[in-house]
């Protein structure tokens, strides 16, 4: 363990030295630029007859830079260049003062530490619910698998099933499948989307994340199924049958609580090692789901909230605003790696003492 927090650190460190470094070079060119310019204006005079939306204009000022400062073509058209964008900036600036001058000052840090709590709270709650869905669907999966290939089920209950099983898995699939933005642009209109509650379900229901994790977990209790402890724990009479709510089966209330256990049955040791192996899973599951959040604050332009105001700095070339943002994001990820680690280690330490 000690180890893999010493790669997480090193991790953490090596990132942060990296986007620092990027952040002190951008900061070094934008004062050289804005030192050059000075400069130039200076050299050119006020340029008040020129109209700086003409694209003419802005020829005939390269030619007769070229007639002033000759020998030196390319730097004359750069300059030339460099005086339109700076034009253009200013008027940039003075049509978006509020949001062009934002700078990582003491109070734009409160606020995006705010921004970032918002975040991180739909972030825990969309991957605690994730993790109960990816559990429980799985579960209920194997279970039915089991009771088809076992004979258990009833035969009205298996002709239903397979009508509705049909019909659900056509319009989950497309809900669930669907992109966050697709969703979020479709009902917008119809909820309010500025609420944390609302980015949590759209989180969880969109990008497949629900079905794509549970066919992993599934994929580890099917093989989990087949190995020889299985046959062993039948053999000592635990309860092999999965049919529903009964002495010998698998009861469904069991299969919805959030710590689910299935003392007495051969699941039960199926199931926990299946969630044992699923641990490290979570970190990818991290990942992918801080992408699905980024992309829904993006595509509902939900003012307050930590990506869109990473978008919206992008946009105004705030540099500075956008790596502190992206540091946050990344710290996250990296916290959710180490949890994860450590429940790991808890986890093969709890293995090796029994």
């Amino acid at each position: 363990m000690r180890k893999k927090i010493i790669e997480h650190i090193c991790s953490i460190a090596f990132v942060s030295l990296v986007l620092i470094l990027i952040l002190i070079l951008f900061k070094q060119q934008d004062s050289r630029n804005n030192s050059f310019l000075i400069n130039t204006e200076l050299n050119l005079g006020e340029l008040s007859f020129v109209d700086f939306s003409s694209s003419f204009h802005r020829a005939l000022l390269k030619d007769v830079v070229n007639i002033y400062y000759p020998g030196q073509y390319e730097k004359n058209n750069n300059i030339v260049e460099l005086i339109f964008s700076k034009k253009e900036s200013d008027l940039n600036k003075k049509l978006n003062r509020a949001f062009t001058q934002e700078t990582l000052s003491v109070k734009k840090i409160g606020t995006l530490l705010i921004m970032y709590l918002k975040f991180f709270i739909v972030y825990v709650i969309v991957m605690i619910l994730t993790y109960y869905g990816v559990q429980t669907i799985a579960a209920w999966r194997f279970c039915r698998k089991k009771q088809i290939k076992l004979g258990q089920s009833r035969k009205i209950s298996r002709i239903f099933s397979m009508v509705f099983s049909k019909i659900a898995k056509t319009v989950l699939y497309f809900i669930l499948f669907s992109p966050a933005y697709v969703i979020a642009y479709s009902i917008r209109t119809e909820f309010n989307t500025d609420t944390i509650f609302f980015m949590a379900i759209l989180a969880v229901i969109s990008n497949g994340l629900l079905v794509t994790y549970q066919n992993k977990f599934y994929a580890f209790l099917v093989s989990e199924s087949k190995k020889g402890y299985v046959e062993t724990a039948i053999v000592k009479n635990l309860n092999n049958s999965y049919e529903f709510n009964t002495t010998e089966g698998i009861y469904i209330s069991s299969l919805l609580k959030p710590v689910k256990k299935f003392k007495g049955h051969v699941f039960d040791h199926i199931f926990s090692n299946a969630k044992h192996q699923y641990l490290t899973t979570i970190k990818e599951q991290a990942a992918f789901l801080i992408t699905g959040l980024i992309i829904i604050e993006m595509a509902l332009n939900i003012h307050g909230h930590l990506s869109y105001e990473m978008l919206r700095q992008l946009l105004y070339k705030n540099y500075d605003i956008v790596i502190a943002i992206i540091l946050g994001i990344f710290y996250t990820v990296k916290a959710t790696e180490i949890f994860v680690d450590f429940l790991v280690y808890k986890a093969e330490k709890r293995l090796e003492n029994i």
